[in-house]
């Protein structure tokens, strides 16, 4: 198959904006929590509808008052907080158009999101950020104010809007349509300045209408409960921010992902948005604890029958008497101390950005934790297909949302058309137009659909790497497992033009005196651990398990230890966590040469 479309669920009125979904949801439930915040006591305090709704008026007439028009733009640049969801939708509420700006952006990119996007004001979550904002700000004359939200700016900025009428507040509610602008959302990017995707209104309402009806065992099981600790300025944690009002749930935020763990077991949701590399890192450090606790064979075990007990699940007869029994010994020993570890009431998450793969997607659910994997860019407002509870395919990334349909090119790459796509890159026309081919998104993506319109991702069309004997290889396949790995943080692999495939590897620093304290090795420093015999057997490991999903030609056969990681701060990392693959290649073309240097070895 092709092509696939899902019929819409829901249809929005065009004269609908984005605060309509909220009036809607203040209407229905004005004393029900809409979110809560996490106090210094480490106590969770309610935020009902109603008391959120006023929050979001006080900061919207100061908006207004701070003289900001129906349709200019406004700047966010902060971690993910409760100030963030607020000031987003006060943003709407004043008939303006917000831009998440990463609060790792350096003072080069504010200078171009601002002058690009045109922003008059921006909300900066600490003095830090904002000597960044200060260091552009003589190249941006369109830029007038910035406020510090640690220095009491929706205090300042709510005590503005005292004069301002209702009725003004009122108007600039009802102004926009869902084809208004609603948000400029500017690609992380892995090569290049960022692109400004234009999102309107009805790409946020009718998306997140239809897919909380369509995700409604997901939204409406347990306690409705979810916490948000991707950047918001990432446009499948705004979704989620958005997707929560019609969806009737409860949104708590965390501000550092090192503080995750202990917000879970307090804030204990019923459902988790997240990427791939967390659930690996969630797998990597229970077994590293298992294992240093003496117990890593009964954890094995464990993960074992978790997996097979899952892979039953998707047999006709179910899992049998035996594997029932098994599952019910390794959850008393060994399962629910990670349902616990994630609030304990987690029933289902949302994983996406990359691939799970096909193993951790098992053991998950054979945890009780079912991951029900999607696919989305920032041009789609986050998702295009995502698994449903009462039909997954682990392995792929689920059918189309309601109202979506998407399309295999004949080269193989993904194209989507529907309600959700973006209407165009700001200030960039030549880009617009190379994005869309009769009408269709080109995602840039490759991949193939099932006959029942499940859509499976195998790798970038740009990334694609072509070796000199002429075999064309995702590098992601192999990149996704062996990245499960708990010592390794970062793969890239190599081999375009060249006899063979190779890969560069990054050690994750924080896993490795735990795998070594488990093994009874002495801590070492990464230019040990480079040649360390225990550390680069097991990689050699990781790297054969990888091998094995895919052909000799396709398999990696040498492998370097980079002298570094890849992280945002040194900007290997794209603020969504992904490779830049192209600076890569770049700033270590010394060690893929080094790969290749004795080519007659390989044979």
């Amino acid at each position: 198959m092709d092509e696939f479309s899902t019929p819409l669920l829901v249809t929005v009125d065009r004269g609908k904006n984005l605060n309509d979904l909220l009036a809607k949801r203040v209407s229905s439930a004005p004393h029900g929590a809409l979110m809560e915040r996490q106090g210094a006591d480490g106590q969770w305090v309610k935020i009902t509808a109603a008391e959120f709704n006023k929050e979001v008026e006080a900061v919207a007439k100061g908006i207004i008052a701070s003289g900001i028009g129906p349709g200019e733009r406004v700047g966010i640049m902060s971690r993910t907080s409760y100030e963030w969801s607020l000031l987003d939708w006060a943003i709407w509420a004043a008939g303006a158009v917000s831009v998440p700006l990463y609060e790792t952006s350096s003072a080069e990119q504010v200078e171009w999101i601002v002058n690009d996007s045109q922003v008059k004001l921006i909300f900066a979550e600490t003095q830090a950020l904002a000597d960044v904002i200060a260091e552009a700000r003589p190249s941006t004359p369109s830029l007038e104010e910035t406020l510090v939200i640690d220095n009491d700016a929706l205090a300042t900025i709510s005590a503005r809007g005292t004069q301002v009428p209702d009725f003004d507040l009122t108007e600039r509610r009802g102004a926009a349509n869902l084809d208004s602008l609603a948000t400029i959302i500017y690609t992380s990017g892995t090569t290049g300045r960022p692109k400004g995707a234009e999102l309107i209104h009805g790409n946020f309402y009718e998306l997140s209408e239809n897919a909380s009806e369509r995700m409604k065992e997901l939204l409406e099981y347990g306690s409705r409960r979810t916490l948000m600790f991707m950047p918001l300025a990432h446009v499948f944690a705004r979704f989620i921010h958005v997707l929560v009002v019609p969806g009737g749930s409860v949104l708590g935020h965390v501000s550092n992902v090192a503080d995750l763990l202990p917000a879970l077991a307090t804030f204990k949701p019923s459902y988790l948005l997240s990427v791939p590399r967390v659930f690996e890192k969630v797998y990597n450090s229970s077994e590293q604890k298992a294992v240093a606790g003496g117990k890593g064979k009964i954890f094995h075990w464990a993960a074992r029958v978790a997996i097979s007990y899952s892979r039953a699940l998707d047999e006709p007869k179910g899992p049998g008497l035996a594997i029932s029994l098994q599952h019910k010994i390794a959850d008393a020993l060994v399962l629910k101390k990670i349902r616990a570890a994630l609030g304990g009431d987690c029933k289902y998450a949302v994983s996406g950005g990359a691939a799970l793969g096909e193993r951790l997607g098992h053991f998950f659910r054979g945890v009780g934790l079912v991951v029900l994997e999607g696919y989305g860019l920032t041009e789609t407002t986050a998702p295009v297909t995502v698994n449903i509870p009462e039909n997954i395919k682990i392995g792929t990334v689920g059918p189309p949302l309601p109202g979506t349909a998407v399309k295999i090119a004949e080269d193989g790459e993904i194209l989507v058309k529907g309600h959700n796509v973006f209407v165009r890159y700001r200030n960039n026309e030549e880009a617009t137009k190379e994005a869309f081919a009769d009408g269709w998104f080109r995602t840039g993506d490759i991949g193939s659909l099932d006959d029942e319109g499940f859509l499976r991702i195998t790798g970038r069309k740009k990334e694609i790497i072509v070796t000199a004997g002429g075999k064309n290889v995702a590098p992601a396949v192999l990149e996704d497992r062996v990245r499960s790995h708990p010592l390794v943080s970062q793969v890239v692999v190599v081999g375009d033009a060249q006899p063979f495939i190779a890969a560069l590897i990054t050690i994750d620093m924080e896993a490795l005196p735990n795998w070594l304290s488990a093994r009874g090795l002495e801590s070492l420093t990464l230019e040990q651990a480079k040649t360390n015999p225990d550390v680069l057997a097991a990689l050699d490991q990781a790297v054969a398990r990888a091998n094995r999903a895919v052909s000799r030609a396709e398999s990696i056969r040498k492998f370097s230890i980079l002298d570094t990681d890849f992280t945002v701060a040194n900007d290997y990392l794209t603020p969504s966590l992904k490779v830049k693959r192209n600076l890569v290649l770049k700033d270590f073309a010394h060690e893929v040469d080094e790969l290749y240097k004795d080519v007659q070895r390989i044979d």
